[in-house]
């Protein structure tokens, strides 16, 4: 057998969990001083007993590991769990659209001397620990000998891993190196059926039946787990375990070092297999080299999200940055591009990708990899409705609320059309270019971005006033007007908000085209959020089309914009109670009786507003009795008499909210209260400064962390928030 020298001392420096924050990607000018530890920014133990992932909300409490784009995750096990020990938890794997446990730990590997399994924690309890791109676990075997396991991803479909085992003894020793593990099945047919284990070649692997459960799994009989050894191996099965030995035992002299390679890979169709056996041999044939590249990518990341950070938030900016590269997926079934899923960790939210979680996501993403941001946009745009669409042709330049793997069409259930998203998309696309300046990007999405633009006014503005309302779509889900208000709901992204509430007077009302056709649905209020989102998006466009040299287009771009900002604040200001709201359909009548919502700082965050008016909104935004609650920015204002604080869209805080109430305080010169309420934020949010996950949303009295556990854009828009930049 080849022995390796002893590792490295950068090797050693990264398995001590001490990162030099940007050490392989800056000059030595730019690195900080002294070590910065992102050992552990998220609680990553925990092994499943059971193949279903999730708590009675759905929630996986188990905090996974991704990289690359890959649909399958792991994690660590949890420390005395024995039975888990020499493996990774997992993986996790993606059915299509629904995550499920294959195994508690898959791979497990064990070693034998002299015919004696040696016990891996015989001097004392194994380290395990996460860091930027990888999960390490430490163990001393005893008398000299050390065992240390490393995880990371080496592509979209595959994970190399790593067991170097360390002679630090005086004698020389001679191992036998073998590898378990036992799949667990789904509890219910016809899943249960789908995995069958099998043994290989070089290693085992599962197969997976067609099943298409719509609303639990989804495989179409050609997704594969296939584990691939670099040594020759020789496996058996027994049931649902395997066992795979090393075919010659290795020798270690004192002061020696042996790595076991292999790589875990899962793949969706024998094509992707194809097309991955290359990247499966170059990570095998060149492991080191392979490890080496990761780190240097990881480090680049590193440094990039935590350049301008405060000392004290920077394992928070690298929690928003594991949080991002775990969610991330790459192209797949009718995903075109990669996108960034809204959580692994949540059933409904692993296997798909939404609009404005994207315009959202895109801006964070920029900051660390900006082409991993442009094809998060271009996985939205890929669906953009067509004007030779036989479908939905009134619909032309609308983008869908999500996609998933699966289009209707094919079994799936979680794709809708029902309803578009809220108009970020310029903004998202004008954030990304400030970090790439890729000229051809703005090319690219400059037509996609006008032809949204077009269709919020043709199928979206009623009373044709230039203040466009949400609503839904001619489609057979919104076959009766509660489906169709619902679905309006939806489309502004605070699905439950008061505002939207039926027993507060919000109906719909038919849109037609001029031939007198029904194009679709509004509900019978004009949206401030709406408005100001479209203001700023026409700004971005204007700026768009100046960068490309358009400039009849971007003086009518400007001028759309100012027109709709004087709308905005002439037509939906209360100077009264000093803040923005709903206006309803057809009048002036300002919808104050429903409360003030979050929606109402949005003015300040597009420029908007007039100067007095955000002095008026700054106020309230201020006010402990408002905005400013234990943890500030509630959806709804603590004064609001259906506020409820752990209901959704009816209290909780959202970061994206957050982001936009701090980023308009900020823009009319309130830096200081800007400031203060995010560190307040900061500092209350369960979970944001230790190891928890981030959250979806969290509770304003009392900071505790609601609903979905490692959410998208919570992350993304941290990390602007963290360094408290516009």
């Amino acid at each position: 057998m080849p022995l390796r020298p002893r590792t490295s001392a950068l090797a050693v420096a990264l398995l001590s969990g001490t990162l030099l924050a940007g050490a392989l990607a800056a000059p030595a000018s730019s690195v900080p001083p002294g070590p910065v530890d992102y050992s552990d920014v998220l609680d990553r133990q925990g092994s499943p007993t059971v193949a279903l992932p999730g708590d009675a909300e759905d929630n996986n409490p188990v905090n996974v590991f991704a990289d690359r784009g890959a649909w399958h995750a792991y994690a660590l096990p949890r420390s005395g769990d024995t039975a888990s020990y020499g493996g990774f938890t997992g993986p996790l794997y993606l059915a299509q659209e629904y995550p499920w446990w294959l195994s508690n730990a898959f791979s497990r590997i064990r070693l034998t001397e002299s015919g004696q399994a040696l016990d891996l924690a015989a001097g004392g309890a194994p380290r395990f620990t996460s860091q930027p791109g990888r999960l390490l676990q430490s163990y001393d075997l005893g008398r000299g000998l050390r065992l240390t396991l490393e995880l990371r991803f080496s592509s979209q479909r595959t994970a190399l891993v790593r067991a170097e085992i360390r002679n630090e003894g005086r004698a020389t020793r001679t191992l036998d190196a073998g590898w378990t593990g036992k799949l667990l099945r789904p509890a219910d047919a016809p899943m249960r059926d789908a995995p069958a284990l099998k043994a290989t070649a070089r290693g085992a692997a599962v197969d997976f039946a067609k099943v298409r459960e719509t609303w639990d799994y989804l495989t179409d009989g050609t997704e594969r787990f296939e584990i691939t050894h670099r040594e020759p191996v020789r496996t058996t099965v027994d049931g649902d375990t395997y066992r795979t030995e090393a075919v010659a035992p290795v020798t270690l002299r004192p002061g020696r070092t042996h790595s076991f390679d292999w790589t875990e890979s899962f793949t969706f169709t024998e094509a992707e297999r194809t097309r991955e056996a290359p990247a499966i041999r170059s990570a095998l044939a060149r492991p080191d080299a392979t490890a080496r590249a990761g780190d240097g990518r990881w480090h680049r990341y590193v440094d990039s999200v935590t350049r301008g950070v405060p000392a004290a938030q920077r394992r928070t900016a690298v929690k928003s940055l594991e949080t991002l590269v775990t969610n991330w997926r790459s192209a797949a079934g009718r995903i075109e591009h990669d996108g960034i899923t809204p959580s692994l960790s949540y059933k409904w939210f692993a296997g798909g990708v939404w609009a404005w979680d994207t315009w959202k996501q895109a801006v964070g993403t920029a900051r660390f990899e900006p082409k991993l941001a442009q094809e998060q946009i271009r996985s939205m745009f890929d669906h953009q409705i067509r004007a030779d669409s036989t479908a939905r042709p009134q619909d032309a330049g609308m983008l869908p609320d999500c996609v998933f793997y699966n289009d209707p069409g094919q079994g799936g259930g979680n794709w809708n059309e029902r309803n578009s998203k809220p108009p970020l998309a310029a903004w998202s696309v004008w954030k990304v270019y400030e970090k790439s300046g890729d000229r051809r990007f703005l090319r690219e999405m400059y037509p996609k971005l006008a032809a949204y633009q077009a269709w919020w006014y043709r199928n979206r503005d009623h009373d044709r006033n230039g203040l466009a309302e949400y609503g839904a779509t001619l489609d057979p889900a919104n076959g009766t007007p509660e489906d169709q208000r619902l679905a309006a709901a939806w489309e502004s992204g605070m699905d439950n908000a008061p505002r939207f509430d039926k027993a507060l007077g919000t109906a719909v009302v038919p849109n037609k085209d001029a031939a007198g056709r029904v194009v679709g649905y509004s509900v019978n209020q004009e949206s401030v959020d709406l408005n100001a989102y479209l203001a700023a998006d026409q700004a971005y466009l204007a700026k768009i089309a100046g960068v490309l040299g358009e400039r009849a287009a971007a003086g009518r771009w400007e001028a759309k914009s100012r027109a709709t900002h004087t709308a905005v604040r002439t037509q939906m200001y209360d100077a009264r109670s000093g803040w923005f709201y709903d206006k309803a359909l057809g009048g002036k009548e300002l919808l104050t009786v429903r409360g003030r919502g979050i929606e109402g700082a949005i003015p300040l965050w597009s420029g908007t507003a007039s100067q007095e008016q955000a002095r008026a909104v700054r106020e309230k935004l201020s006010d402990p009795a408002e905005f400013a609650t234990e943890v500030p920015f509630p959806t709804v204002s603590r004064s609001s008499p259906y506020f409820q604080s752990t209901k959704y869209w009816r209290g909780p805080v959202w970061l994206d909210q957050a982001y936009f109430a701090q980023e308009g305080l900020r823009r009319y010169g309130y830096a200081k209260d800007a400031n203060a309420l995010t560190g307040q934020l900061l500092a209350r949010a369960q979970g944001l400064s230790g190891n928890g996950p981030i959250m979806e949303n969290y509770d304003p009295l009392t900071g505790a962390s609601l609903n979905s556990p490692n959410f998208s854009w919570s992350a993304a828009l941290l990390l602007p928030m963290l360094t408290r930049e516009r």
